[in-house]
């Protein structure tokens, strides 16, 4: 399906015992070395590190300088980054109304089956809908049966009819 997966999550089973220390916050440029070791724990579980080409600069260059066209969350449990979600606006004519697109939300392995993932995507949720965005959108490996899983329990539902395409960078020039 897509080249970028955006979960790989844990279930919906949230631990009470973990909420206290659980902190949900906005992304600063200090933590531009976390969000990048998530990208390349998220491009390995995927099979797709040979196209990571982020660096922390470029992502704390984002952070700090492209005027909040990119929404950052970090999940931090006993102060220790323990996953990310990023996301940007979209729009859809068909709506007339901006929309979000969640590009990843990333779980390390070692602290799933927490709640953490889902307390994470219900801060974009809250965030799209202060933002009052008309929906969010996403992209899940056909493979990725967990998130399928995940998503199917947060009430979110797959458009079978549709199929995501890309133009690499690469090749605009050939085209213009």
């Amino acid at each position: 399906m897509s080249t970028r997966a955006c979960s790989i999550l844990d279930d919906m089973n949230y631990n009470e015992g973990f909420k206290m220390n659980l902190v949900v916050r906005r992304a600063n440029c200090n933590d531009a070395n976390s969000i990048l070791n998530f990208i390349r724990e998220l491009a390995e579980f995927e099979k797709l590190s040979q196209q990571v080409c982020a660096t922390s600069e470029k992502i704390e260059y984002t952070l700090k300088n492209e005027n909040h066209i990119v929404h950052v969350f970090i999940a931090e449990y006993d102060q220790q980054p323990v996953g990310y979600a990023l996301c940007f606006y979209n729009y859809s004519t068909f709506l007339g109304q901006k929309g979000l697109y969640l590009e990843d939300l990333y779980i390390s392995s070692a602290h799933r089956g927490k709640g953490f993932g889902k307390k994470l995507f219900q801060e974009v949720i809250r965030f799209a809908y202060e933002q009052n965005c008309g929906r969010i959108d996403w992209c899940v490996l056909d493979w990725n049966k967990s998130a399928h899983t995940f998503y199917q329990a947060m009430r979110a539902k797959v458009i079978p009819d549709w199929q995501i395409w890309r133009l690499e960078q690469s090749d605009f020039k050939a085209l213009i």
